[in-house]
């Protein structure tokens, strides 16, 4: 038995009166997952626990089938172990974004303008946080170059005991309110405000200043923590697998459960990612292992950056390039199981993840049902399945355990 798990970040929604009030989700052409959903078994799954963060750390924890509330310490850490970074147990790893803010961090009307400081590119953002650690690492701070605006600082021997916010949580809003608080702000702040002077007059910033889009102006401390303890996934569940992303998080938590991480070239976690080469990815990692897990991280960034029209179309390229061809590419290996789902919902209305159960459907060879039905949100209303622990959902999914 072969099983791929296919994950489309942030695609659950809220209904939006401009959609007639209905949801992307509802809206997108999606062919493939209505048909899906239409013959296999459906369900409702809960993958952010009450009363913990609605994030992609703790949802996508859920769905690899662990249990948040015991082995989150926060997302930075997962980064570090998907960039090769070593943490020691006194260490705190801090995502580091390259942002864009209207003015001084400590100004009362500065506010955050763009989370991503205009998407800027891997290949353009290595230089610059190249030159951040150069001008503000230290023995005990180090700044590591990420993918695209995701970047990592390292403090050793540093305080986990401060609050940040995430950047795409205060789209608009005043930094002030929203600045580090707590053990080690002081520290914290200062880096964030030296950087500004470093960014706003770097090369590749201004180059692309000059070509008219957006640039960093500042860097952004938020998701810290220290190194998890997790089993491997082979030990927890008896099978090995594989993990395709471009984003650090997901990958890093591949790390932590023993996953081959495959990298696949041109994948950017935007709309203009390389989904063919996803698919054939995961189709040829089915041959070395039991499982692969495919993450698509552009209806998230669509939702965070509010753009209906880009949300419908990364939902609809999610449809066709990745659940259509991986679903008809696993024919070859007799025995198969698909499991389709968004990690959370990222609504327009908010452009920040929300802690809403999300639907999924659970697709198996030979699946013949024949039920009217798309694939959306309103099958959380009356599931056939219900998962109110999300990280169960994974061993019901390989077989292992029985439905709650």
């Amino acid at each position: 038995m072969k099983f791929a798990i296919l994950l489309g970040d942030g695609m659950a929604d809220r209904p939006l009166a401009q959609l007639g009030g209905k949801t992307c989700l509802q809206t997108a052409h999606t062919p493939v997952m209505d048909r899906l959903a239409s013959c296999s078994r459906v369900g409702r799954v809960r993958t952010v626990p009450v009363g913990m963060p609605a994030g992609s750390d703790v949802a996508n924890l859920s769905i690899f089938g662990y249990d948040p509330k015991i082995c989150y310490t926060g997302r930075a850490p997962l980064e570090a172990a998907s960039m090769g970074v070593h943490l020691e147990p006194e260490d705190v790893a801090f995502r580091c974004n390259l942002v864009s803010v209207s003015g001084p961090l400590t100004e009362a009307d500065s506010r955050m303008l763009d989370y991503s400081g205009g998407h800027i590119t891997t290949d353009e953002a290595r230089p610059v946080i190249e030159t951040v650690n150069k001008a503000l690492g230290t023995e005990l701070l180090r700044f590591h170059p990420g993918v695209s605006y995701r970047h990592l600082m390292v403090w050793k021997k540093g305080s986990d005991g401060v609050q940040t916010t995430p950047p795409h949580d205060i789209l608009g809003q005043k930094l002030h309110a929203h600045l580090p608080r707590g053990s080690g702000e002081d520290t914290l702040v200062r880096l964030m405000n030296d950087s500004q002077d470093i960014l706003m007059s770097h090369p590749v910033v201004e180059a692309r200043l000059e070509r008219g889009l957006g640039g960093p102006n500042s860097i952004w401390f938020w998701g810290q923590g220290r190194r998890p303890e997790m089993p491997g996934f082979l030990q927890k569940y008896g099978k090995s697998g594989a993990i395709i992303s471009a984003v650090d998080l997901t990958k890093g938590i591949g790390v932590f459960a023993g996953f081959e991480v495959i990298n696949v070239p041109g994948a950017t976690g935007y709309l203009d990612t390389n989904y063919a080469g996803k698919a054939s990815a995961a189709l040829e990692a089915l041959d070395r292992h039991d499982l692969v897990y495919v993450h698509v991280e552009a209806p998230d960034e669509a939702g965070h950056n509010g753009k209906v029209e880009d949300k419908i179309r990364a939902i609809e390229d999610f449809d066709a390039k990745i659940v259509g061809p991986i679903v008809e590419g696993m024919s070859v290996f007799g025995d198969y199981r698909v499991l389709v789902l968004p990690d959370h919902p990222t609504p327009l209305e908010i452009r920040t993840h929300s802690a809403e159960p999300v639907p999924f459907i659970l697709h198996q060879r030979g699946d013949d049902r024949s039920v009217r039905r798309g694939f959306d949100e309103t099958i959380t209303g009356q599931p056939e399945l219900d998962f109110e622990e999300g990280h169960r959902l994974m061993g019901f999914f390989l077989g292992v355990e029985q439905a709650p």
